[in-house]
């Protein structure tokens, strides 16, 4: 089917913008007037002997040409919230300075969104916050938490410990993981395998370097311990090895100091600055 338009100026401009020519196949959106250029048609594939590498050919649609086409948008609340909070609309998003977003117009924009869900116009998916070193928040914070996962809009949450038993942060209690018992009721608990860091990061050790890797971790901590495979395997690629072997860990071992070597030798150096300060001056002879 065929149909003859009437195009303006915006739009003539829009088409010589996506240099479109006789047998491409577009798409207009009669309410912006944007012009999405999707290819060439397959009836124009023999016009030309040499197309170039984007040239990208499609079937020329049939029926109707003016066709309802389903859009979704997929937007954050926080946005939304910020399209409606600003007199210039949808460009408060690239403005920067958003202001303060009033608890009632969060409260309409919520209830608005409840009545596009009931009508099937909206569909809401929850948001996933993860949060590493949980024991690391104080009781405020998980105070302001517990309570935000009370909304009907929270999104899910994971954290991540490394701790037993700990003592909650503001507080002179203490829980398992660092957590307050109202907040650790509401959790589950999710239990994970081993895992091998060598394999991992595509490491081979040999067994006197595995022995030695552990004694290193008993002594200094595990996460020395882990940041030392990879340093060692940099310096076993570099004398051509296929495995890191004990003298790759000592030597990086000598380069990288852990915590209590990096305070003893602060330490040694503070001494030695206080004892040269108090030392009486000397001449000194320069030579030339």
């Amino acid at each position: 089917m065929e149909t003859v338009y009437d195009l303006g100026h915006k739009m003539v401009d829009a088409l010589r913008k996506e240099k479109v020519i006789a047998g491409d196949v577009i798409i207009v959106d009669k309410a912006s007037g944007k012009v999405t250029k999707l290819g060439r048609s397959f009836a124009r594939s023999r016009d030309y002997d040499a197309m170039g590498a984007d040239t990208k050919f499609v079937q020329c649609p049939d029926g109707e040409i003016q066709k309802r086409k389903e859009v979704v948008h997929t937007v954050s609340l926080h946005e939304i919230d910020v399209i409606n909070s600003r007199t210039q609309g949808f460009l408060a998003l690239f403005a920067g300075d958003t202001g303060e977003i009033k608890a009632e117009l969060r409260d309409q924009i919520n209830s608005k969104i409840g009545e596009w869900k009931e009508e099937g116009k909206a569909e809401i998916i929850p948001g996933v916050l993860f949060i590493d070193e949980v024991h690391m928040l104080d009781i405020e914070c998980f105070s302001f938490l517990n309570r935000a996962l009370e909304v009907e809009l929270a999104p899910i949450v994971i954290t991540a410990s490394n701790r037993g038993m700990a003592r909650i942060r503001g507080t002179n209690f203490r829980s398992p993981h660092g957590l307050p018992v109202d907040l650790l009721d509401r959790v589950l608990i999710i239990t994970h395998c081993a895992l091998n860091r060598c394999q991992e990061e595509d490491v081979n050790l040999t067994e006197g370097s595995l022995a030695v890797l552990t004694s290193m971790a008993s002594q200094t901590t595990l996460r020395y311990a882990l940041n030392l495979i990879s340093c060692a395997d940099i310096v076993a690629k570099k004398r051509k090895a296929d495995a890191v072997d004990v003298d790759d860990l000592r030597r990086c071992y000598t380069y990288f100091l852990d915590e209590k070597r990096s305070v003893q030798w602060l330490k040694e150096q503070q001494g030695t600055m206080i004892f040269d300060e108090e030392a009486p001056p000397q001449d000194v002879q320069m030579q030339i």
